[in-house]
């Protein structure tokens, strides 16, 4: 089905829900606002965070820029830990690359956290390519992203048939398709059924295993 394969990180390889969450709250409420409970703040997993703290909380884009700065301030320090991977994950990495599968990360967090996280869960080596958004919040978009991860492995027009990306969130498939890819997207993670199949997932699995035999296609 694919030769290249790129994953979304959150939700996808890790559950990084205790985390993300902890530092939501964090950057609400060091602006002063009371916050949510913290099962209420899954849908920051995934998209860009400075649109999720406007569309979410309403900020302004100056609030929210403070609140990325304080998620930050938290996350780096105690957020990037917590965080599990998903059981059979690795296994399933390894199957992949046993098989000829070329792998990559493109995520919209910063590649630097990116980087800890696969080097904490001890995968990165499974990936030739890791790309993420800028700390200073350049290539925050998904297809910018998806894009910026093509170009490091080299993929031509013609080659992008052979590209594949992964992830559980509508971003995942909408920045595929600016890039003219097939996305598979993973009801495992945070965005569910429903919003995978509207933003036009190819193909959509509900766990590991299946995911597993759908790359190996």
């Amino acid at each position: 089905m694919a030769d290249i394969i790129l994953f979304d990180l959150d939700g996808t390889l890790t559950d990084p829900k205790e985390g993300i969450t902890r530092s939501v709250r964090y950057g609400i409420e060091s602006l002063g606002y009371p916050a949510p409970e913290l099962d209420a703040l899954t849908p920051f997993i995934g998209p860009p965070l400075l649109d999720m703290f406007m569309e979410f909380c309403g900020f302004t884009e100056e609030e929210a820029k403070k609140a990325v700065a304080k998620y930050r301030e938290r996350f780096r320090k105690t957020g990037i830990f917590e965080n599990e991977i998903y059981e059979g994950m690795e296994q399933m990495l390894g199957t992949l690359r046993n098989a000829g599968k070329r792998l990559g990360v493109a995520t919209s967090k910063p590649w630097e956290f990116a980087e800890t996280i696969l080097s904490h869960f001890r995968i990165r080596d499974y990936f030739e390519s890791v790309t993420g958004s800028e700390m200073d919040g350049t290539r925050v978009r998904k297809g910018e992203v998806i894009e910026e991860a093509l170009r490091r492995f080299g993929v031509r027009e013609s080659d992008r048939p052979s590209v594949l990306m992964v992830g559980d969130r509508k971003h995942d498939v909408i920045g595929a398709r600016e890039n003219g890819i097939a996305c598979v997207g993973v009801t495992y993670g945070y965005g569910g059924r429903e919003e995978l199949e509207k933003a036009g997932a190819d193909e959509i699995v509900d766990t590991i295993e299946e995911l597993t035999q759908t790359l190996l296609r």
